[in-house]
C-alpha cells in the first residue's frame, strides 16, 4: 500500500487539533477554536493562511462571492474546521468544492463539537 498523502503534514495537524479539543472542550464557535488553532500554529511553526479567499469563475465570469477556507496549511493542505454535533455530507462537498477553486489535493475536514475530536481526509 502507497504511503498516504502528506502523512506527516495530516499527522501533526491532526496532533494539534486535538491539543485545542483537549483543552477547550466542544461548546464553542467555530471562530474560538480557529482562534486557539492559529495560537498554536505560530507556537508550532505551521506555515498557514486564514479565511484565504478563491475566486469562483462560472461560464467564463467571474462570480462576485469568494469561498473562504478557514485554513491554507503550508499551500498544499486545506483544512476546514467544524463545532457541529455530527460531520455530513454536505460539510464533505464544501471542503471538496475548496480543494477544486484551491487546486489543492487533499482537504483536513476537522470537528470539534463532538465528544471526541472526528477528522476527515478528503481527497480530490
Amino acid at each position: 500500500m502507497g504511503q498516504l498523502l502528506y502523512n506527516e503534514d495530516t499527522y501533526k495537524l491532526i496532533g494539534l487539533c486535538m491539543d485545542v479539543h483537549r483543552e477547550l472542550g466542544k461548546g464553542f464557535s467555530e471562530v474560538v477554536y480557529g482562534d486557539a488553532l492559529e495560537i498554536e500554529f505560530i507556537n508550532n511553526k505551521v506555515c498557514y493562511s486564514r479565511e484565504t479567499a478563491f475566486n469562483i469563475i462560472y461560464k467564463g465570469n467571474l462570480l462576485p462571492h469568494k469561498y473562504k477556507a478557514d485554513f491554507i496549511i503550508d499551500n498544499k493542505i486545506v483544512l476546514e474546521i467544524k463545532a457541529t454535533s455530527i460531520l455530513t455530507d454536505s460539510h464533505v462537498k464544501q471542503t471538496l468544492n475548496y480543494l477544486a477553486v484551491s487546486k489543492l489535493k487533499l482537504g483536513l475536514l476537522i470537528n470539534f463539537g463532538e465528544d471526541s475530536l472526528k477528522h476527515k481526509r478528503i481527497i480530490l
